[in-house]
């Protein structure tokens, strides 16, 4: 064979496999199915036998990148090659099994290459929460703190038996920024300051603890790094986008929910997205992956990074960001990407070490960061030792975990409108229950999801509350058939009230599938229409991760009830399905969450929110300009309840900047940003008849700092539980430096002068002005980009 002809397919099987393979991943990520695809039983390194018996890996003296530097001295440059792939073959001769760093866990222990479920009995399930975005809904820290730790430990306990590995690809924290992309489901929502402090919950209790010593519980990994919000769009695809984007809006918008992931809760991965940012491919990127992720934030070398799958391979055959696939190989690698989902770097980094483009110690850096991980998991140690290994199949599936999934669902419902009929009267018995959603059980976990012991559809929690159901399917999620209104309509004359209940599904929008628009699919909103000539009590349950234009349903006065509830998932024991309480009319009335992104304007498909083309600035939602106004902005939500507010001490008119930073300096923050400006007590009292929660959100607003500014911006927020009528409660709202600090065109956050406006919730139920005096100062540097 011709030697050109050798260098051509050299180049070219390994990508027409990486295209297939692409095919595959996407397929079975789509369902739990995945399971079918996990790796073989994993198996713990034996230290109390040769070959590692006496390698300092098994010193538990050692700290872990003594410990794993150690081993990673012995492999053999095929080996450390070979070892750059999520699929890891590990190394049999030095006693070291395969290992598969793709385990996933968004909402609960789900179906990966990296997790195996049993076809039945012992793990065969796992406890299934609600979507990211039904929980961002709830505003509630404690919650995402206490959900992820059910998480963490049932993860664990599938790791102990073999099923599951210890890393898990988990969370999605970039902003949804654009309501049709088909991910913004795994997200909990648009606001980086929210997102910010939903990130630090979930991984503190992901991980067993603030950077917990000596033992991580497992793995978390913070992803999409960054500002990917678009999977395929008008022929534009997530593997080719090229994101341009200030390094304003990175260090306002897109970086702050990674800086708290990474800085702040000391997540021990991040993965590397598939676009890239102001043409450097995100995986090849060194200002992102050295100069911010390690220089800046300290994510130091017992942690690691992943690309995305095959995102490395994208930078040669997408991005054609390289002439050839080993320099690509090579750019990723010295940019800090330590793990390939896939198998391009095992194929290409052997040539590019020959070439020259990387050193064995380059090699040797990724894979010595990979295994200091794996020793603060207790990869090595004996198993009596640790308390993680102690976990087993009788932690899973808790009757405590299963009633916080359940918890999880009722708090991230959002009540958009209600004319006083809900919650239902006792004298409603009959209902009519229409639309695709009504019998959905599988379509309720979103994607990425496991194997639940059960699933409650909305029809069987009907049943299970009391009603006298009749179940009409009307229309589907999409399509244009209006057969069976007429039999909608029936069962709509016959009953007390009617719920539709109808949205979006995974066919519309999902992983690699945006929208084009926000309008209703189908022929959904046609049979709510006839519904509504029924004259009987309306409510419409939307259900799905994105957003869509309710103007038709905000505006119908026959409509009594509109709610967002997306993702849920209703369990509550083992053994069986419970009897549902967050049925609309028996539940227990705790309507209190809000939008935790913004519901569109009509016709958004003509406005600014497009997904942006390429070359243009990604837009944010709370600077950009619309024409009108939202139809539910971010942070809406109502109560079956009223309530009654005031601040809880007396506000300060004037603070000096000079003495606010001295504060800072001597107060006990480990970050500047993370100091406490001042706290806001806000009383709240509930002046209605039914108990509530309520959720206190604070909002900042001013004419400091450059522009483009923020129309307001999310400060504060804490969520009150069980407020009985009559009762009062103080929440303490702690505004920090970093919340009112703007960064400059540099990306460098300061603390202007000028004149600030607080406003309680999204109708400015209270406000305070106050100014801030004196010479702006800086609360966050930002490293310089290279031209």
């Amino acid at each position: 064979m011709r030697p050109q002809l050798q260098e051509i397919l050299f180049d070219f099987l390994p990508l027409m496999a990486y295209g297939l393979r692409r095919l595959a991943v996407f397929l079975s990520a789509l369902s739990v199915g995945f399971s079918a695809l996990a790796a073989p039983p994993y198996a713990f390194p034996d230290c109390t036998t040769a070959p590692l018996v006496n390698n300092t890996v098994c010193d538990v003296t050692k700290d872990p990148v003594t410990r794993a530097a150690a081993l990673i001295d012995l492999w053999t440059t095929d080996e450390l090659a070979n070892n750059t792939v999520n699929s890891s073959p590990g190394v049999p001769r030095l006693g070291l099994p395969p290992y598969n760093w793709w385990s996933e866990a968004l909402h609960g222990v789900a179906g990966s290459p990296g997790v195996n479920f049993s076809q039945s009995g012992d793990f065969s399930s796992a406890t299934s929460f609600p979507q990211p975005i039904l929980m961002g809904a709830a505003f509630d820290d404690p919650l995402i703190h206490a959900v992820a730790t059910i998480i963490g430990t049932e993860a664990r306990a599938f790791s102990n038996i073999g099923r599951a590995g210890l890393d898990y690809w988990t969370p999605n924290i970039n902003p949804f920024k654009d309501p049709r992309w088909g991910r913004g489901q795994e997200t909990p929502g648009e606001d980086p300051f929210h997102l910010a402090q939903y990130v630090y919950n979930l991984i503190v209790g992901l991980q067993g603890g603030l950077d917990p010593k000596p033992y991580f519980k497992i793995v978390a990994d913070c992803k999409h790094f960054a500002a990917y919000d678009l999977d395929n769009w008008e022929g534009i695809q997530r593997f080719g986008f090229n994101a341009i984007v200030t390094q304003q809006d990175l260090s306002e918008y897109y970086l702050p929910p990674f800086q708290s992931c990474v800085r702040d809760a000391k997540v021990a991965s991040v993965m590397c997205s598939y676009n890239a940012i102001n043409g450097v491919p995100s995986c090849g990127n060194k200002f992102l992956l050295q100069d911010i992720l390690r220089d800046t934030w300290g994510f130091n070398d017992e942690r690691w990074v992943t690309s995305d799958c095959d995102a490395v391979a994208t930078i040669f055959v997408e991005q054609n960001y390289t002439t050839n696939p080993a320099q690509a190989a090579a750019d990723a690698l010295l940019a800090g990407t330590d793990v390939d989902c896939g198998t391009f770097t095992s194929t290409y980094l052997p040539a590019a070490l020959d070439q020259g483009l990387i050193t064995v110690d380059d090699l040797k850096q990724a894979v010595t960061r990979q295994y200091a991980s794996l020793v603060r998991l207790g990869y090595f140690d004996p198993p009596e030792s640790q308390p993680y290994r102690q976990i087993s199949w009788s932690d899973v599936n808790t009757p405590t975990a299963l009633q916080l999934a359940h918890t999880a669902a009722v708090e991230g419902m959002v009540l958009l409108k209600n004319d006083g009929t809900l919650p239902l009267s006792p004298r409603i018995q009959k209902l009519a229950l229409i639309g695709p959603w009504v019998n959905a059980t599988t379509l309720m976990q979103g994607n990425y999801f496991g194997a639940a012991p059960f699933l409650v559809s909305p029809l069987l929690g009907a049943q299970q509350a009391g009603f006298d159901v009749e179940f009409v399917l009307g229309a589907t999620v999409k399509g244009n058939d209006t057969s069976g209104f007429a039999a909608a309509v029936a069962a709509a004359k016959s009953a007390d009230a009617v719920i539709f209940a109808g949205g979006l599904d995974e066919t519309l929008e999902d992983e690699a599938l945006d929208r084009l628009n926000v309008t209703w699919p189908g022929v959904q909103l046609d049979l709510v229409a006839e519904l509504e000539k029924v004259g009987k009590p309306l409510i419409v349950a939307q259900f799905g991760g994105g957003q869509l234009d309710d103007t038709v349903l905000k505006n119908s006065h026959a409509v009594d009830r509109l709610m967002q509830s997306s993702g849920v998932v209703t369990q509550a024991s083992q053994e069986a399905p419970p009897s549902s309480t967050s049925s609309p009319a028996r539940s227990r009335p705790r309507a209190a969450s809000r939008s935790p992104s913004t519901l569109p304007i009509h016709d958004a498909a003509a406005d600014d929110r497009h997904v942006p083309a390429p070359a243009r600035r990604l837009p944010r939602p709370d600077v950009q300009v619309v024409h009108g106004h939202p139809v539910f902005e971010f942070g809406f939500g109502l109560h079956y309840t009223t309530f009654h507010f005031a601040w809880g001490s007396a506000l300060k008119p004037t603070y000096s900047i000079s003495k606010v930073m001295a504060q800072a300096k001597a107060s006990s923050a480990a970050f500047t940003d993370l100091a406490t400006f001042d706290t806001f007590p806000v009383r709240v009292t509930n002046t209605g008849k039914t108990t509530s929660d309520y959720v206190a959100l604070l909002f900042a607003s001013g004419s400091f700092g450059p522009s483009p500014r923020p129309n307001k911006s999310l400060v504060a927020y804490s969520r009150v539980h069980g407020l009985a009528p009559g009762k009062s409660a103080t929440v303490a709202l702690d505004v920090t430096l970093g919340t009112l600090a703007r960064a400059d065109e540099d990306g460098v956050k300061w603390l202007y002068p000028g004149t600030y406006t607080l406003k309680l919730d999204t109708t400015g139920a209270m406000s305070h002005t106050f100014e801030l005096t004196g010479e702006k100062a800086m609360v966050a540097d930002w490293p310089k980009e290279s031209s």
